[in-house]
């Protein structure tokens, strides 16, 4: 398996792959309104500006050149997608995917002591066995259900 940065150009790639896993697993706990505001945070176009931006990166995991896992990081300390295809579940992707994040926000911020993220309830459960602990109680905002959690970080590792 390969795993490193999205290039340009492999956007719609990518969104494709979020959209399917979105709707196979969490669509069904988000309003029309989340549904709508969730595509357009992940349209090739609203990623490829964001690619464009200091602070945010998207990394990938490919077998085959077939994209099986994503990860996008904003702030250099939050994860904004993270995201395996069915068919590569459940065989450290995510858990590899989180472990270069880390690396990478830690060679660009030395001080870096947690990772951030959002989570919907799918995910609540993958996140944990992550080693993230909830920080507060499920918040609604634009339609969109998640939940806070936070992953410390050991700066000595």
């Amino acid at each position: 398996m390969w795993f490193g940065r999205m290039r340009q150009g492999e956007e719609k790639e990518v969104s494709d792959l979020v959209w399917r896993v979105f709707e196979e697993y969490e669509a069904k706990d988000y309003s029309p309104q989340g549904i709508a505001e969730f595509k357009s945070f992940i349209e090739p176009e609203f990623l490829a500006k964001r690619f464009a931006q200091k602070g945010f990166f998207l990394l990938c995991c490919k077998e085959d050149e077939k994209l099986a896992g994503v990860l996008a990081i904003r702030d250099f300390s939050h994860i904004s997608l993270l995201f395996v295809t069915t068919d590569y579940q459940r065989r450290g992707i995510a858990r590899r995917l989180l472990e270069l994040a880390i690396k990478q926000c830690r060679s660009l911020d030395g001080n870096l002591d947690a990772i951030t993220v959002n989570s919907s309830r799918y995910a609540i459960e993958v996140y944990e066995k992550l080693g993230f602990e909830k920080t507060g109680p499920e918040l609604e905002k634009n339609g969109i259900r998640h939940t806070p959690l936070r992953l410390k970080i050991d700066r000595a590792a």
